[in-house]
C-alpha cells in the first residue's frame, strides 16, 4: 500500500539551461511537510510539472528523471492551461471563494476543460494507483477529483485538502456548477479546512443545495459517511529557527540595517492579488505620516509583491493602483535620506526574507481573505528573541490560533492605523509575551503536526465507516441468528413500525398493519420465551387501535407514551409542549412553500411530512428547513430528527434508546433484537448490548451490525423465527 499525493503543480522546478533540463525540487511549506510522505518508500506526488504537453519529444526523459524522485508528471497543453487553471480555477473559483464575486466569469468553455483535466489527473492515478493505496489531493484546482475516482474505486481512501476558504451558501451557490462541484467533493473520505468557518460553510452547502443528511461535522451521502474537519497548517519551524541565525542571514540582516539606520521597519510580504487588502494597508500608512508627522524618517514600509497574473486586466489595474499610491506617499513624504515605502515588485529568496522578519519591529499582514496566511507564521518563527509585533487580518485563517497578534479588519483603515501606532509603542515586556505565546504556538502546530494529524484522522474516520457497513443479513448471518433464537430461554425483540414492518405510503393514514403482519406477530407472541416491544413515533392512540388488544408492549412518540401488556399508557413526567407555538408558523410557511407537504402534531413533538412532494423539492426544502430550525430549536432544549421524508421536532429528553434501556434493565435477557429504519431508532441500536442482533432497514450506514433491503426481508426473518421455538422451553 502507499500513499499517492496530489495536486494541481508538482514540487519541483524544471529549467532548461543550454539545452539541458534542470530539476530543483521546491522548498515550499507544502513541499517541506509532505515531503516526509511523499520520498518515503514508493509513495509519489502526481502533478503538472510546469511544462507544456507540446514538447512531447521530453516527455519519457522528464517522466523517468521524476520517478527518481518519487514524481509523476501529469501533461498539460496551453489551451488546458489557458482554461482549466488561469479560467475556471483562477477566474471562477478564486473570487468566489476569496468573497469578489464580481469579478467571477461563468465560461463554459473553462467549465468543460475544468472536466477534462480533472479527469486527465485521475487517468494518471489509475496508472500507478493499486487497491488499498490513499490518495491525498490538494486543492481548489482539483475539486472534482475524488468523485471521479471514487466512481471507478469506490473502496479507496480518499483526503482532500482545502487551502483557500470556502466561501458562505450565498456566494457559493452562484456557481452555474456547483451541485457538480460539491457531489465530487464528497468523493473524499474526509475533507479538510483551515478553519471552523470553512467547514460550517461547506456544510451549509452542501446540506442547502445536495439531498444529503448532516449531523455535526459528519455527512451521510451515497450510502457512505464523510467527515469535514478543521486542519489549520503549519510550517518548518525549525528551518525558520536556524535560517534566523545563519551566516548568510546575519550578512543579510547587517546590510539592511546599514542602509535603514535606526529606523524602525514594517514588513509587508504578498503575492499580488485583490483578496490581499494592499491597497488599503497603504492607505493605512499615509494616515499614519498624515496625521503623526513625528514618524517621518523614524518608520519605513518594507513592501514586497511578489509578480502574479499581471497581464490579466484585475491585476494589471491592482498593480497600477499600487504604484501610484506608492509614487504618490512616497513623493509627498521623501527626505534626502530617508523613503517611507520601499516596494518591490519581485520574488525574493528565502535567505533575505528570513533577514526581513529577523529585522523588521513590526510584521503587517492584513488581507481580506485569506486561506492561513503562512507568511505570519514564518515572521513568528523566525522571532528567535521572541520580540516584534504582528498585525493580523481577522480574515486570515492564522488569527484563529495566533490570537496574541494585533488583530484588525482590513477593512477599517483606521483600525489598521490604529494598530500600527499600537505596534510601534509596544512596551519590550508586551512583545515578549505575546511573542513568545505565538512561537509556542506555531512550534506545537507545525507542518509536520498538520500532516501526521490529518492522515491519522483519515484513518480513523476509515475504520468509521468500516464499522458503520452493516452487514446484509444472508445465509450465514441468519443462520447465527436462527440458532442463538433456538438456544435462548429470555427473549427481547425491538420493532420499530414505519419502515420496518410495513412499507412506506406516501398518506400516513394508510400504513396500517395487515393481515399478514398480526398474523407474524401472534407467531411470535404465542411463543412464552418472547418478549415484544413496538417502538415507534407514532401516536398512543394509533397503535393503542391497532396493537391494544395484544399482549405486547408498545412505546409511542418515540417515548413519549408507553404501555406494558396488561397495563395502562403512562406519559414520561417533566415534558412541556409551549414551545410549539413558536415551532409551528416556521413549518407553516415551510407548508405554504411545498406542495404536497403537511403537518402532524403529537403530544410533545411536531412533525414536517413530504412523502407527497416532488422528488428533489421535498429533500431541499427539508435540508432548508433545518438550517431555520437548528439554532432555535438548540435555545428551547428541542431535536430535530430527520427521518424517512420527515423532520420531527421533539423534546430533547424523548430518546428511542434512553427508554429501550429502560427494558433492557428489568430483566436479564439472553436474546436482544432490535430492527428500524431511520435516524431514530439509531440511538436504540446504540444502547443495546455488543451481542444484541441489531438491524437496520433499508441503508447499510447504521451503528447497528446488519442490515436488510426492506420491510419484506423483515418479514421474512421475523416468519422464519417464529418458527423456531426455543430447543430448551
Amino acid at each position: 500500500m502507499k500513499t499517492i499525493i496530489v495536486s494541481n503543480r508538482l514540487p519541483v522546478k524544471i529549467t532548461n539551461n543550454n539545452g539541458e533540463m534542470e530539476f530543483r525540487q521546491s522548498e515550499g511549506g507544502l513541499a517541506t511537510g509532505l515531503g516526509s510522505i511523499y520520498r518515503q518508500g514508493n509513495n509519489m506526488w502526481l502533478g503538472w510539472p510546469g511544462i507544456e504537453a507540446a514538447d512531447e519529444e521530453n516527455h519519457g526523459e522528464i517522466t523517468a528523471r521524476l520517478e527518481k524522485m518519487n514524481l509523476y508528471p501529469v501533461f498539460l497543453t496551453q489551451e488546458e492551461i489557458s482554461l482549466y487553471y488561469e479560467g475556471f480555477s483562477n477566474e471562477t473559483l478564486w473570487p468566489i471563494f476569496h468573497y469578489h464575486p464580481t469579478y467571477a466569469r461563468y465560461e463554459q468553455s473553462y467549465w468543460d476543460s475544468y472536466v477534462e483535466v480533472n479527469k486527465k489527473f485521475k487517468e494518471a492515478i489509475f496508472k500507478i494507483a493499486e487497491p488499498g493505496d490513499t490518495i491525498w489531493i490538494h486543492d481548489y484546482q482539483l475539486l472534482l477529483l475524488p468523485g471521479m475516482i471514487r466512481q471507478e474505486q469506490p473502496n479507496i481512501t480518499i483526503g482532500f485538502f482545502l487551502h483557500i476558504p470556502f466561501p458562505s451558501y450565498e456566494l457559493f451557490r452562484l456557481i452555474p456548477w456547483r451541485a457538480e462541484i460539491l457531489d465530487n467533493m464528497l468523493g473524499a473520505d474526509l475533507l479538510g479546512f483551515h478553519t471552523f468557518d470553512d467547514v460550517r460553510h461547506f456544510i451549509s452547502a452542501v446540506s442547502r443545495i445536495l439531498p444529503v443528511h448532516t449531523s455535526a461535522n459528519e455527512i451521510s451521502y451515497n450510502e457512505r459517511v464523510v467527515v469535514a474537519e478543521t486542519f489549520p497548517m503549519g510550517i518548518d519551524d525549525k528551518k525558520f529557527e536556524s535560517l534566523a541565525d545563519s551566516s548568510e542571514v546575519l550578512e543579510n540582516a547587517t546590510a539592511l540595517r546599514e542602509s535603514f539606520g535606526s529606523s524602525k521597519m514594517i514588513l509587508s510580504i504578498d503575492r499580488l492579488d485583490y483578496s490581499k487588502g494592499i491597497l488599503q494597508r497603504l492607505q493605512a500608512f499615509d494616515i499614519l505620516l498624515q496625521k503623526n508627522p513625528e514618524y517621518i524618517e523614524k518608520v519605513f514600509l518594507y513592501m514586497i509583491v511578489v509578480p502574479s497574473r499581471d497581464t490579466v486586466s484585475q491585476y494589471k489595474d491592482l498593480r497600477d493602483e499600487i504604484d501610484k499610491l506608492v509614487g504618490n506617499i512616497n513623493a509627498r513624504y521623501r527626505t534626502l535620506n530617508w523613503t517611507p515605502v520601499n516596494y518591490y515588485y519581485r520574488s525574493f529568496p528565502v535567505e533575505m526574507l528570513s533577514a526581513l522578519y529577523k529585522m523588521a519591529e513590526v510584521c503587517l499582514i492584513s488581507p481580506m481573505r485569506d486561506g492561513m496566511n503562512l507568511v505570519s507564521k514564518e515572521y513568528v518563527a523566525s522571532r528567535t528573541n521572541n520580540t516584534g509585533v504582528l498585525i493580523l487580518s481577522e480574515m486570515a485563517g492564522a488569527a484563529k490560533e495566533l490570537i496574541d497578534a494585533v488583530i484588525v479588519n482590513p477593512n477599517n483603515v483606521g483600525e489598521v492605523y490604529r494598530a500600527i501606532i499600537e505596534a510601534l509603542n509596544m512596551p519590550l515586556e508586551e512583545q515578549q509575551r505575546r511573542m513568545q505565546a505565538m512561537r509556542e504556538v506555531v512550534s506545537k502546530f507545525n507542518i509536520r503536526h498538520w500532516v501526521k494529524i490529518y492522515m491519522d484522522r483519515l484513518q480513523e474516520v476509515k475504520a468509521m465507516q468500516g464499522s458503520m457497513q452493516a452487514k446484509h443479513v444472508e445465509y450465514q448471518t441468519l443462520s447465527l441468528i436462527e440458532t442463538q433464537y433456538s438456544r435462548a430461554t429470555r427473549r427481547i425483540i425491538f420493532l420499530d413500525y414505519d419502515g420496518t414492518l410495513v412499507g412506506f405510503k406516501s398518506n400516513i393514514d394508510l400504513a396500517f398493519p395487515d393481515e399478514d403482519l398480526y398474523n407474524i406477530l401472534q407467531q411470535l407472541i404465542a411463543d412464552p420465551a418472547n418478549h415484544i416491544v413496538i417502538v415507534s413515533g407514532r401516536k398512543y392512540q394509533t397503535l393503542e387501535d391497532w396493537f391494544g388488544k395484544m399482549p405486547i408492549d408498545m412505546i409511542a412518540e418515540h417515548g413519549v407514551w408507553q404501555k406494558r401488556k396488561d397495563s395502562e399508557w403512562i406519559k414520561m413526567p417533566g415534558l412541556y409542549n409551549q414551545w410549539k407555538q413558536d415551532i409551528r408558523p416556521i413549518l407553516e410557511t415551510y407548508v405554504d412553500r411545498t406542495p404536497g407537504s403537511f403537518i402532524e402534531e403529537k403530544s410533545y413533538s411536531l412533525v414536517w411530512h413530504y412523502r407527497k412532494v416532488e422528488e428533489g423539492l421535498g429533500e431541499l426544502r427539508a435540508n432548508d428547513l433545518m438550517n431555520t430550525l437548528r439554532f432555535i430549536t438548540v435555545d428551547r432544549g428541542l431535536q430535530m430528527l430527520p427521518g424517512n421524508k420527515v423532520i420531527e421536532i421533539k423534546n430533547v429528553e424523548v430518546n428511542k434508546g434512553k427508554v429501550a434501556a429502560t427494558w433492557l434493565d428489568n430483566m436479564n435477557y439472553d436474546y436482544v433484537m432490535a430492527l428500524g429504519d431511520d435516524h431514530t431508532d439509531e440511538d436504540m441500536f446504540k444502547v443495546m448490548p455488543e451481542t444484541a442482533f441489531t438491524i437496520k432497514i433499508g441503508s447499510n450506514i447504521s451503528a447497528a451490525r446488519f442490515f436488510l433491503r426492506d420491510y419484506k426481508e423483515v418479514r421474512r426473518l421475523l416468519k422464519s423465527l417464529a418458527l423456531k421455538r426455543s430447543v430448551n422451553v
